[in-house]
C-alpha cells in the first residue's frame, strides 16, 4: 500500500449489513490496494436460501466455500501483494455461518472439505471486525432493500451476531482490530471515517478494541 505502516494484506469482517464492503472499497481506494469482494451475487442459491433457510442452506453454504477459495487462490499472487489487498472477507467466516444454518451432519462434511482448502489461502496481516446491534443491521439491510435479503428477520440477525461475537472471541490467527459501529457512519460522515482509519494504521498485535462515541 501507499503507506508502509498499513498491512499488505487487510480483510474485513462482520454480519450482514454492517458496512463490510462500503469501508473495504472505502479503504482499498485510501489506500491504494487492490479490492477483493465477496461475490455473493453469484450465488443461484442465495434468495432461495432466504426464503427456505433449511432446504438450502447446505448448497449455499458450499458454492459460497468454493468461491471464496477460489478468490483467496488468487489474492496469493506475489505481484498483487506488491500492490496490497483490502478484502470484505476472510475463508475463516465460513465456518460462522456454518454452524448458525447447518445440521450435525452437514457440519461435519463441510468441515471436511473446510480443512482441505483452509491451509491453501493466505492469511490477512490484519483483520478488522464490524459489529452492530441487531436491530441497527435490520435498519440498515431495510434501507438498501435488496430483492434477496429482504425476509431476513431480527431473530436470525440475533442469531447471527451472537455466532460472530462468539467467533471472534476466541479468534487469534491474526491481528484482530474490533469496532463497535452502532452509533457511526464512515460512510456519510468524514469524521468518523478519519477516526477509523488513525485505528487501522495504529493496530498492532493481538486484539484491539475502538468503540466511537457517535458521530460527531
Amino acid at each position: 500500500m501507499t503507506d508502509a505502516s498499513i498491512p499488505r494484506y487487510v480483510a474485513i469482517e462482520g454480519p450482514i449489513g454492517v458496512g463490510k464492503s462500503s469501508l473495504a472499497r472505502i479503504l482499498a481506494t485510501h489506500f491504494g490496494a487492490r479490492l477483493l469482494l465477496e461475490e455473493e451475487g453469484a450465488n443461484p442459491f442465495l434468495e432461495r436460501f432466504y426464503e427456505d433457510p433449511q432446504k438450502f442452506a447446505f448448497q449455499t453454504q458450499i458454492f459460497f466455500l468454493l468461491s471464496r477459495y477460489r478468490q483467496q487462490r488468487e489474492t496469493a499472487q506475489p505481484d498483487l501483494f506488491q500492490q496490497g489487498i483490502v478484502s470484505d472477507y476472510i475463508l475463516a467466516k465460513d465456518k460462522i455461518f456454518a454452524l448458525v444454518n447447518l445440521d450435525r451432519d452437514e457440519v461435519d462434511l463441510y468441515e471436511m472439505i473446510y480443512r482441505l482448502l483452509s491451509p491453501q489461502v493466505p492469511k490477512p496481516e490484519l483483520v478488522i471486525y464490524l459489529q452492530a446491534h441487531p436491530e441497527v443491521l435490520l435498519r440498515r439491510i431495510r434501507k438498501r432493500a435488496t430483492r434477496a435479503e429482504r425476509n431476513i428477520s431480527l431473530d436470525y440477525l440475533k442469531t447471527l451476531s451472537n455466532a460472530y461475537n462468539e467467533f471472534f472471541f476466541h479468534y487469534n490467527e491474526t491481528p484482530l482490530l474490533v469496532v463497535n459501529t452502532s452509533e457511526i457512519d464512515f460512510v456519510a460522515q468524514p469524521r468518523d471515517l478519519e477516526h477509523l482509519v488513525r485505528e487501522v494504521r495504529h493496530a498492532k498485535r493481538g486484539t484491539q478494541h475502538y468503540i466511537p462515541l457517535g458521530s460527531g
